[in-house]
C-alpha cells in the first residue's frame, strides 16, 4: 500500500496475506473438471519478437536455457511462454509431443531450417477468419475417434449430438462411424443417413472445441450438408432442431429410388450449361471452382455428358453412391422435407452464413424460411462464388472443419494466384488428428487470429525463462577525427595547428579562440607522459599564448 501526501510525503507498507483460520474441519477437495484434459497430447511453444531475426534470437536464448535446465517440464515451458510473454507481430509456434522433439525443432528454428510442426508468420491485424464445414464425400470410418480420446470438450459435445441422433436412427451413430474397418457397420458410413449425421456430429464437436480455445469466425460457410452445421453454430437452429433436420434430410434422401449418379467434371460452368439443355433430368449440383463442377441426375444422361466432356479433352470422375443430390431426382422428397422444416424454430444468425444458393451472406429473411432449405436441397452448391465473395470482403484465413481437407483444396482453386488468403485444414485422413488440430491452431496464431491457449495447459505452473532477446544497436555518433570548417560555424579560422577558430566577443575588445587537444589529432602528445598521465608540454601552452596575442595585436 502506498500513500502520496500533497506535501510530498511518501509512505509505503508491504502487507502479507493473513494466515487461514483453522476451523478444525477437513478440507473437501473440489470436484474434478472433466471438461479439461490433464496434459495436452501435443504441446505448443509460442515465440514472438519485433522481427524475424528477433524470433531466432529468442529461440537461441531458450535453447541455451533448456540445456542448462534439463528438468523443466515442456508443458510448464509452454504455459510460461504463453502467460509471461507478449504476443508480438513476428511469431513462431513449435509443436511436439515431448521435450526432445520440441528441443530439436527449437534448434532448427535457430538455424532457419525447416522442421515438421513448426510454423512462422507475421500477424495480420486486420484480416478476417471464415470457418468452412465439409460436405458429403469426405466421410471416413473412425473420423474424430482420436480427438474424442484426446480432448474432453470434443468428447462431451460429440456425445451430446450422438445421443440426439440415436433416438432417430436405426443404429447408434458412434457404432457406425467408429466401426471396425471392413465390417458391416463400417459399410454403413457411406449410407446417406449415417454420412450426413456423422459429418454433422463431428463438425459441431470440432467447432465447439475450437470455440473453447477462443477461435471466433467472422463468417461461416458449409458445403451442402455442411451449411446446416454452419446454420446451427450460427444460432439459426437449436441443436435439437438441427439434429432433427439432418436426420430427416438423410432419411428422405436415402429413401429416394436408385438410378441416379453424380460425376465431377474438369470444365467451366458455362460450357456445361449449354449441354444440359438437351437433358432435363440432369443439373449442375455444385460449382466447386471456376474450372471444376459436379453434375447430377439420371445415370445414363449424366454418363453421356461425361463422355462428351472427355471427347473435348476434359476430365470426368464418377462419385461414390447411386443417388443424384441437388438434381431433379430429389424433387419427390421436397414436400416432406418442407413439412419437417416448417415444424422447426428458426432465428436470425449471430454469425453471417455465406449461402450456397447465392454466394453471399444469407439475410435473416432468406435463411429463416422453410423454402430456403428446400431450395438448398435441390439447387446447386455455389461454393466457388462463396469463396470468391469471402476473399473480396477481407477474409484472409479459411479454416476447414471436417474429416479431411476436401474444401481446402477446392478453395485454393477458387483464389487468384496472387491472393494471400491462407487455407487451413484441421484434419486429414491417415494423419494424427490431435497433432494436425494443434498445428492448425498454430497456423492461425502466426497469422494473427486470436487463440486462447490458456485452457490448453491445465495444471501447468510458471517457470523462469530467458527475458526478451533485444536486437541491440549502437546509436552513438562516431567522430570522424577530421577538422571542422570554422566558417560553417559563423567564426573565422584561426590558422593554427592547435587552435581551430577565433571569434571577437560583442561589446568588448576581447577575443575567444577555441581548439581541441587529443592524442588522436596530435599524436605527439602521447610522447609527453608523466607518471602515467598525458601532460600538455609547457612550450605548447606558450605557443597558445603567442597566438592569442597575435589575434588582439599584443606582443608577448
Amino acid at each position: 500500500m502506498s500513500a502520496f501526501g500533497i506535501s510530498g510525503t511518501n509512505a509505503h507498507v508491504i502487507l502479507e496475506e493473513a494466515p487461514l483460520a483453522d476451523t478444525g474441519e477437513p478440507e473437501v477437495p473440489a470436484a474434478p473438471d472433466t471438461t479439461q484434459q490433464t496434459r495436452p497430447p501435443v504441446i505448443p511453444w509460442l515465440l514472438s519478437a519485433e522481427s524475424a531475426r528477433g524470433v531466432r534470437a529468442q529461440a537461441e536464448h531458450l535453447a541455451a536455457h533448456l540445456a542448462d535446465h534439463p528438468a523443466l517440464d515442456p508443458v510448464d515451458i509452454g504455459f510460461s511462454l504463453l502467460t509471461t510473454r507478449a504476443n508480438l507481430d513476428h511469431r513462431a509456434v513449435i509443436t511436439g509431443t515431448d521435450r526432445a522433439a520440441l528441443t530439436e525443432a527449437l534448434r532448427a528454428l535457430v538455424t532457419d531450417t525447416a522442421a515438421p510442426g513448426t510454423y512462422e508468420g507475421v500477424a495480420q491485424r486486420h484480416g478476417r477468419l471464415a470457418v468452412m464445414f465439409t460436405g458429403q464425400g469426405a466421410q471416413r470410418v473412425g473420423m474424430g475417434q482420436q480427438l474424442y480420446a484426446a480432448f474432453p470438450v470434443f468428447a462431451q459435445e460429440f456425445d451430446k449430438v450422438c445421443a440426439l441422433f440415436d433416438v432417430r436412427l436405426e443404429r447408434p451413430l458412434r457404432q457406425v462411424i467408429w466401426a471396425e474397418p471392413d465390417s458391416d457397420d463400417a459399410r454403413l458410413v457411406d449410407e446417406t443417413v449415417f454420412t450426413q449425421a456423422g459429418l454433422f456430429a463431428l463438425e459441431v464437436a470440432l467447432f465447439r472445441l475450437a470455440e473453447s480455445w477462443g477461435v471466433t469466425p467472422d463468417f461461416l460457410l458449409g458445403h451442402s450438408i455442411g451449411e446446416i452445421t454452419a446454420a446451427h453454430v450460427a444460432g439459426v437452429f437449436s441443436l435439437d432442431d438441427a439434429v432433427a433436420l439432418v436426420a430427416a434430410r438423410g432419411q428422405l434422401m436415402q429413401g429416394l429410388p436408385s438410378g441416379g449418379t453424380m460425376i465431377s467434371l474438369r470444365a467451366a460452368e458455362s460450357d456445361i450449361r449449354s449441354l444440359l439443355a438437351e437433358y432435363p433430368d440432369v443439373a449442375v449440383a455444385a460449382v466447386n471452382s471456376p474450372s471444376s463442377l459436379v453434375i447430377s441426375g439420371e445415370e445414363r444422361a449424366v454418363t453421356t455428358i461425361a463422355r462428351l466432356v472427355r471427347e473435348k479433352g476434359g476430365k470426368a470422375k464418377r462419385l461414390k453412391g447411386n443417388r443424384a443430390f441437388h438434381s431433379p431426382l430429389v424433387e419427390p422428397m421436397l414436400d416432406a422435407f418442407r413439412d419437417v422444416v416448417e415444424g422447426l424454430s428458426l432465428t436470425a444468425p449471430k454469425i453471417p452464413v455465406v449461402s450456397n444458393l447465392t454466394g453471399r451472406p444469407a439475410t435473416p429473411e432468406e435463411i429463416c424460411t422453410p423454402e430456403y432449405w428446400v431450395r438448398h436441397a435441390r439447387e446447386a452448391v455455389r461454393f466457388s462464388d462463396c469463396v470468391q465473395w469471402l476473399s473480396g470482403n477481407g477474409v484472409t484465413t479459411l479454416l476447414e472443419l471436417g474429416p479431411d481437407g476436401v474444401l481446402s483444396g477446392l478453395a485454393q482453386q477458387c483464389l487468384a494466384e496472387a491472393d494471400s488468403t491462407q487455407v487451413i485444414a484441421t484434419l486429414r485422413a491417415a494423419r494424427s488428428e490431435p497433432r494436425l488440430l494443434v498445428e492448425s491452431l498454430a497456423r492461425l496464431h502466426v497469422r494473427g487470429v486470436s487463440v486462447d491457449w490458456a485452457g490448453f495447459f491445465p495444471g501447468a505452473r510458471r517457470v523462469g525463462l530467458p527475458t526478451y532477446a533485444f536486437q541491440r544497436e549502437r546509436f552513438w555518433l562516431e567522430s570522424s577525427g577530421a577538422a571542422v570548417n570554422a566558417a560553417g560555424l559563423g567564426v573565422s579560422a584561426a590558422g593554427h595547428p592547435l587552435l581551430a577558430a577565433a571569434v571577437s566577443l560583442a561589446g568588448d575588445e576581447a577575443a575567444l579562440l577555441t581548439g581541441r587537444l587529443s592524442a588522436e589529432e596530435q599524436p605527439w602528445l602521447g610522447e609527453h607522459e608523466i607518471h602515467g598521465s598525458l601532460i600538455v608540454p609547457g612550450t605548447a601552452l606558450v605557443e597558445l599564448a603567442v597566438r592569442a596575442g597575435d589575434e588582439v595585436g599584443c606582443d608577448v
